[in-house]
């Protein structure tokens, strides 16, 4: 099993600070609280125990995302798998950027209205605490967005990555991944992200950012198997 952060970035982020508070496990699963990230992992996909712990954790009521896990056990059911791409930045340049406003839990609703029309990947209610999202206004209505999620030690995901169709470009999106990569860096740490992999426009930009291809990843979305009835 390879042993680089970057294969594991669920685990790793939830096993190190400042995730660790975000964290549910049960056994050898682990994942985000439902309301901050539908991700979670485990310490080792080949043991069915693992399975056992990972379907008590999500409830055969709930479902959950496992990033880079392609094969599930009789039972699971696999809702949906989407192809990406896992790029890193250390060669993105940082750059702040003055007109950059910081967003936090009272800009919430706005986050939510952006991300429902631009669909940049899911974004629950409390995503926003994970770390930075930075924004952009206009009349002081939000149209561009962009963040930090997950955060294994050593560098931090650059996420939801969103402009207003309205307002695209006008090299909002590189502002915001440029403003956004120097807080990061600031903490001595580097960027990396996920893109669509049919998403050529997305992989584009981040390439021409300095962003280079690492590895697939598929994030699969899957619901445990139904518990059996009590007689």
């Amino acid at each position: 099993m390879s042993s680089h952060v970057l294969d594991h970035v669920v685990r790793e982020s939830l096993n190190a600070a400042p995730h660790a508070r975000f964290a549910q496990r049960h056994g050898q699963a682990v994942r985000y609280l439902p309301d901050v990230a539908p991700f979670a992992a485990l310490d080792n996909p080949d043991d069915p125990q693992a399975w056992a712990d990972a379907a008590e954790l999500v409830g055969s009521e709930g479902q959950v995302c496992f990033p880079g896990v392609e094969e599930y056990p009789p039972g699971w059911t696999v809702l949906m798998s989407l192809p990406a791409i896992q790029l890193t930045g250390e060669a993105v340049r940082p750059q702040p950027d003055p007109e950059a406003v910081r967003l936090g839990p009272g800009d919430v609703e706005e986050i939510l209205d952006l991300v429902a029309r631009t669909e940049p990947g899911p974004f629950l209610r409390r995503t926003v605490e994970l770390g930075t999202y930075l924004g952009l206004r206009r009349d002081g209505k939000l149209i561009a967005m962009t963040g930090e999620r997950m955060r294994p030690p050593g560098w931090t995901e650059i996420s939801a990555v969103c402009t207003d169709p309205a307002y695209r470009g006008h090299g909002l999106a590189s502002r915001l991944i440029r403003a956004v990569t120097a807080v990061v860096v600031d903490r001595g740490e580097a960027p990396f992200l996920h893109a669509v992999a049919a998403n050529t426009n997305a992989l584009r930009l981040y390439e021409s950012l300095g962003f280079r291809p690492r590895r697939p990843v598929a994030f699969t979305v899957a619901k445990p198997p139904q518990r059996a009835e009590a007689a």
